[in-house]
């Protein structure tokens, strides 16, 4: 559904306007909840990971998501405001 949204910005309205900071943010999230899949699958997967936090629900698992979270949020915000809609350049 996020991806949804980034394809409407991006193809059916051109990144015209709020569409691009719609795109942007869109995007993020999406690539966000890979990287929490990621992180999540990591805790399960690699032994070192799995005996720091065995359910998920310890410490060292919420401080980790934590910080993913407050790096995409801060990546977001930062790429909302640089984000420039230039033409497509053709050959």
């Amino acid at each position: 559904m996020v991806l949804a949204i980034a394809i409407l910005a991006r193809y059916v309205f051109h990144l015209a306007g709020a569409w691009r900071r719609i795109y942007v943010v869109s995007t993020s999230v999406a690539l966000y909840l890979n990287v929490f899949v990621g992180v999540v699958q990591a805790f399960e997967k690699v032994p070192a990971l799995k005996e720091l936090a065995p359910t998920q629900k310890e410490p060292p698992f919420l401080v980790a998501q934590l910080v993913v979270l407050v790096i995409f949020v801060a990546l977001t915000i930062l790429a909302t405001k640089k984000f420039r809609n230039e033409p497509v350049k053709t050959a």
